[in-house]
């Protein structure tokens, strides 16, 4: 593997613009030399431009982030922070994400995040420096603060511009980067998403020789099934007759075990061993935090794909025969105008998995992954354990609302243990939400739903005084958002029928499982739902496992396009069965065996089903250990009728 992590010239030192009235320094929040206790959350770049750091402290002030800015010449300069009132879509009182901008230790006058519900440019007032300064964003409050970028201007008249694509190219002005992207490569295959979908289909390919690009947004692998989400992947492996489809899911994911599930402590997920198995693989070469903007095609067909590296900014270019869709949102697809569906109403909602520990139990706190964690750990060594937490007014109000945890309400298929009841699969929301251009807001409503349950607990029912919230997701766990169209459409009458397809590619064994609001806890939360239910009952099972067809794994417009994971071709109550991340693993495996056969033979991935069906089924029996020579030859796919 060829790890390829793009680093800026300047990353501490800030970047220097001119006006005519002066200079301008420009920060970029992700490009601090230390990010404390704060979080990069890339997630919304397409809708602001850019990743920013949050203050995910969960009620406890996170350490600040500092970094070493660099001025032209010493002087007065007006400050600028991009930032946003979170709560503030809601007209919910309160500002909880309020931080400091400090320079050489000493904040400025204004307070952050405390006005304007959209992104926004909030005055900083003026400071004097010299020639270089220490700045640090202070949180306040451990309540999801958030920061952008900073500008300090010499010119007292100028304000950073606001609309997106005049402040993209202020940024990448500031920043000093080059308008075209830098040439990343070219390759057999590249994968956009490093999910278990997009890991399982890189690394099949490149077992088959093929010289392979996975590009992944986040600094690690998995997905849904990472440390940073922590859903646990489900579905069965290695069914009959094709006992080798799964055998790499098997390799990425640790078996089921005492412990394991939804919402554990980070080292469950094994995040490096993912890592280590596509490290394995040379023909790999793995672009960690690179998020994919843009595609580059013609005549309905993809030739490259542009991404940025979401630290620095700097773009990168990769060329390719073919690539693989493995994003969940089929955002390649759609940059690429293939067909897809989306369910704009009631479709299945985001994750909001959460845990909480209890501060007396010293083997809970050695296990603590508080960004506090050497307090607490000395605090509970002394005997000082109670766990205040503030009254949050901004959060979703639950002190006469009953909610999975609370007075034995337990949620669907809940624990007998009240606690065990918080932050599990069913608290969900953002059913009837874009769920890529709402995720942010979608993954705030998550947060003042988790905020406002603990809140009833512990100052409401005065309940659990020493225990604290030891874990939350920030990076949404989506369920459901792009379908990419192929050449069939899986119906779940299909399942239900237990129709026969001749080019059946992958077991499915999970149950119709859709989830919509759940009307037991809906009551006075219309629009701000935040617990789900999943469908049961005979009617939403079917005879697996379900070998569902290769056809749903490609475009049917664009010619050279692969998908597999959440986003391939099924109807939404197909999708149901299909979306958990064994099965979606599965898909990978598949799409990098017809990878290789349309290299091999200069074919389309509509023509492996054309014309090599029973060459797939050939590599489908053989060991998902197996490794083929590289292929030499031409890489150009020849021209074909859509």
């Amino acid at each position: 593997m060829r790890i390829l992590i793009l680093i800026a010239l300047i990353v501490a030192g800030g970047l220097r613009i001119a006006t005519a009235a002066g200079p301008i320094v420009f920060l970029e929040a992700e490009q601090f030399a230390d990010f404390g206790g704060w979080d990069l959350d890339q997630q919304s770049m397409e809708q602001m431009g850019s990743p920013y750091l949050l203050a995910h402290g969960l009620g406890v002030p996170v350490r600040d982030a500092v970094t070493t800015a660099r001025f032209p010449e010493p002087g007065t300069y007006h400050a600028w922070v991009r930032t946003r009132d979170w709560v503030a879509p809601w007209k919910a009182p309160g500002a909880p994400g309020k931080f400091q901008l400090l320079v050489n230790g000493q904040p400025l006058a204004a307070t952050f995040g405390t006005q304007n519900p959209a992104w926004h440019w909030q005055d900083g007032g003026v400071v004097r420096v010299e020639r270089e300064a220490t700045v640090a964003l202070h949180d306040l409050t451990g309540f999801e603060g958030r920061c952008d970028a900073i500008v300090f201007s010499a010119d007292p008249s100028f304000t950073p511009p606001e609309e997106l694509v005049p402040l993209t190219a202020f940024r990448r002005a500031a920043l000093g980067l080059a308008a075209a992207p830098e040439d990343g490569g070219t390759f057999d295959l590249v994968v956009v998403g490093g999910g278990i979908a997009g890991t399982s289909a890189a690394v099949s390919a490149a077992r088959n020789g093929l010289k392979v690009a996975l590009v992944q947004d986040r600094p690690v692998l998995g997905g849904n099934g990472s440390s940073e989400v922590r859903v646990w992947p489900e579905g069965y492996t290695r069914q009959k007759p094709f006992t080798h489809i799964g055998d790499i899911v098997d390799e990425l994911v640790p078996p089921k075990a005492p412990g394991t599930g939804n919402a554990k402590g980070g080292a469950v997920y094994a995040d490096a061993r993912k890592t280590n198995l596509v490290g394995a693989e040379p023909q790999i070469t793995l672009l960690l935090e690179h998020r994919v903007f843009a595609v580059e095609s013609r005549s309905h067909r993809l030739t490259a794909v542009v991404a940025q590296q979401v630290r620095t900014a700097r773009r990168v270019r990769l060329t390719a025969t073919l690539f693989a869709d493995c994003t969940g949102d089929g955002t390649v697809g759609f940059l690429g105008g293939a067909d897809y569906a989306m369910t704009r109403e009631e479709h299945q909602g985001l994750s909001n998995l959460w845990n909480v520990m209890d501060a007396s139990d010293t083997n809970q706190v050695l296990k603590c992954e508080c960004k506090d964690k050497t307090a607490l750990a000395m605090a509970c060594e002394s005997g000082n354990v109670p766990q205040p937490f503030p009254h949050c007014p901004w959060a979703i109000d639950l002190s006469d609302k009953p909610f999975p945890g609370r007075n034995h309400f337990k949620g669907q298929w809940g624990s007998q243990n009240p606690l065990q009841n918080l932050g599990g699969w069913f608290w969900e929301s953002g059913f009837d939400k874009d769920p890529i251009a709402d995720v942010e807001q979608i993954r705030d409503l998550n947060l003042r739903a988790m905020y406002g349950a603990w809140d009833a607990l512990k100052n409401v029912d005065h309940l659990y005084p020493n225990h604290r919230i030891g874990w939350a997701a920030f990076i949404a766990g989506k369920r459901e958002s792009r379908r990419l169209l192929g050449d069939l459409v899986l119906a779940v009458d299909d399942f239900r029928t237990n129709r026969v397809f001749a080019d059946g590619a992958f077991p499915c064994s999970w149950h119709i499982d859709l989830h919509t609001a759940d009307r037991n806890f809906q009551k006075g939360l219309e629009g701000e739902e935040f617990i789900s239910r999943a469908t049961e009952g005979k009617d939403y099972q079917y005879h697996g496992p379900y070998w569902a067809p290769y056809r749903c794994l490609y475009s049917r417009n664009i010619t050279n396009l692969f998908m597999a994971g959440r986003d391939i071709s099924v109807t939404h109550d197909a999708l149901g069965p299909v979306r958990v991340m064994r099965t979606c693993g599965m898909m990978g495996e598949i799409v990098g065996k017809a990878a290789w056969i349309c290299v091999r033979h200069q074919t389309t991935p509509r023509g492996v089903y054309e014309e090599y069906l029973p060459q797939l089924h050939e590599l489908m029996n053989q060991p998902g250990a197996m490794r083929r020579a590289k292929l030499d030859g031409p890489l150009t796919l020849p021209a074909k009728s859509i």
